[in-house]
């Protein structure tokens, strides 16, 4: 099984309280869905793997690291994409794929209407992205187009999700970490995460 994280920091905390605020406008919802994924980002990536170089300074030879494998961020759209510029400020080398999806809205259900990927993606580590778990279709089938193109190497990373959302992820998936900044009660009749923060997507775009 795949280890869950919530993370428990004071900074997140913190920003975490701006995007619940229901008066929070678009633009500071926008940058603080960023700044949080981009701290996020520090400590899911502890674990990547490294290599060890020898690098010439100017007064001798350092023994050092560099990552072994490349890192790709696949964004879920459209909401996932308000956590990519945080992350790729703290990793600038990584590459972005990304997978489009709609729900049913009789069934709930994900249907995929895109996917692209950098040609690297099977050999590389992959965080997918999306704000919200909330039932975990969406996180789910994203997980599967990737492990039918060959990806073995994934972990999710989200704002906030909710135990149903979890525990399918882990169902289908307890191969893949998980990554939350906060983890809430549970989903209303219309599989809105509570207290949650609403419609990201629209709180990020401006759309509602």
């Amino acid at each position: 099984m795949g280890k869950l994280v919530i993370f428990n920091h004071p900074l997140m905390h913190h920003k975490l309280s701006i995007i619940r605020d229901e008066k929070t406008g678009t633009k500071d919802f926008r940058e603080t869905v960023s700044e949080i994924g981009m701290l996020m980002a520090y400590e899911i990536t502890r674990d990547l793997p490294t290599v060890k170089i020898d690098v010439k300074t100017p007064v001798g030879v350092a023994h050092c690291e560099q990552l072994k494998k490349e890192v790709v961020i696949v964004p879920i759209l459209r909401a996932g994409l308000g956590m990519v510029d945080g992350i790729t400020k703290l990793i600038p080398t990584a590459k972005v794929g990304h997978v489009g999806l709609y729900r049913d809205e009789k069934t709930l259900e994900p249907h995929e209407y895109y996917a692209k990927f950098p040609p690297c993606i099977t050999e590389a580590s992959v965080l997918v992205v999306d704000p919200m778990l909330a039932t975990g279709g969406s996180a789910c089938h994203a997980i599967d187009v990737l492990k039918r193109r060959g990806v073995t190497d994934i972990v999710y990373v989200g704002l906030v999700g909710a135990p149903e959302g979890v525990a399918r992820l882990q169902k289908e998936h307890p191969d893949v970490d998980i990554f939350l900044a906060a983890l809430d009660e549970k989903l209303n009749d219309a599989c809105y995460i509570v207290p949650g923060l609403g419609d990201c997507g629209d709180r990020l775009f401006g759309t509602k």
